[in-house]
């Protein structure tokens, strides 16, 4: 079975994510709205690791000799400066959260397959806030575009 590499991943990429999320609202607290729901976001991947913990403690989160299939993205470690630091701060957001998206998506897949109905549970909270956090991102970059890409110098 591969699902521990996929919880492991699962949760790994929350914990980066949290860490990304809350880099970039203490770097741009200038803008009070990104702060704040940056900070809101992170504590939904803090709870969205503590949901996943009892699975983990079922399933295990690593499969030995598995490591090297892991996938892994990168948090952001620091923010920009400049006109376009907000609007690609958050675009690295943006990839970071499909790629927990996706990634829910396919255990909730195999939670189906294996009729899982507490994984099925944690999964269908998760991936309903990352898609809210997917839409939040979007909104806000939509919002910086026209001053970053237009009016900054």
């Amino acid at each position: 079975m591969k699902l521990p590499v996929y919880i492991g991943l699962l949760d790994e990429a929350e914990a980066t994510l949290a860490a990304s999320f809350r880099v970039v609202a203490d770097g741009h607290g200038d803008e009070p709205d990104v702060h704040f729901i940056l900070q809101t976001l992170a504590q939904q991947c803090d709870a969205h690791r503590e949901a996943l913990q009892p699975v983990i403690d079922r399933y295990g989160e690593e499969v030995e000799g598995e490591e090297e299939h892991r996938l892994t993205a990168n948090g952001v470690t620091g923010v920009r400066s400049g006109p376009l630091a907000l609007m690609l701060d958050l675009q690295d957001l943006y990839v970071l959260v499909h790629h927990i998206d996706v990634t829910w998506m396919m255990v909730g897949q195999a939670a189906q397959g294996d009729r899982d109905k507490e994984l099925q549970a944690v999964v269908k909270q998760c991936e309903g806030d990352s898609e809210l956090q997917i839409r939040w991102l979007k909104t806000r970059m939509k919002q910086a575009a026209p001053q970053a890409l237009l009016v900054a110098e």
